[in-house]
């Protein structure tokens, strides 16, 4: 009687486990049988920007920005001038057409202690 018990038991078991593992691919195929069509997948982010080289010689700064992308960028370079009297600068916005390149320069009366270039789509 008692091998009996066991066989039902783990016959029981058996049966709950495959259910269990078969529910989710169940689901899915019934809701993809259901819409008519395969959801949509994300459209694929669209490159921008302008690629930037700075260099820094002593107390001037300038930075290339070409642009590969088909879309215009605005490029701007930011200047950190090391000493406290030294004025920083935000340089004036550069429109960069598809396949161009610009030069942006700046420069501080003694030593730069940062530069960079910020991006914007116009």
């Amino acid at each position: 009687m008692r091998s009996t018990r066991r066989r039902t038991w783990a016959a029981a078991a058996a049966a709950a486990v495959v259910a269990g593992l078969l529910a989710p691919v169940a689901v899915n195929a019934a809701h993809r049988a259901g819409s008519g069509t395969a959801s949509p997948l994300a459209p694929a982010p669209q490159p921008s920007g302008s690629e930037c080289r700075t260099s820094v010689t002593g107390s001037r700064v300038v930075a290339h920005c070409h642009n590969p992308h088909s879309t215009t960028d605005l490029v701007r370079l930011h200047t950190e001038c090391s000493r406290w009297w030294d004025v920083d600068a935000d340089g004036e916005a550069v429109a960069v057409q598809p396949g161009r390149t610009v030069r942006l320069e700046d420069r501080c009366w003694k030593e730069v202690g940062s530069a960079w270039v910020s991006h914007h789509s116009e």
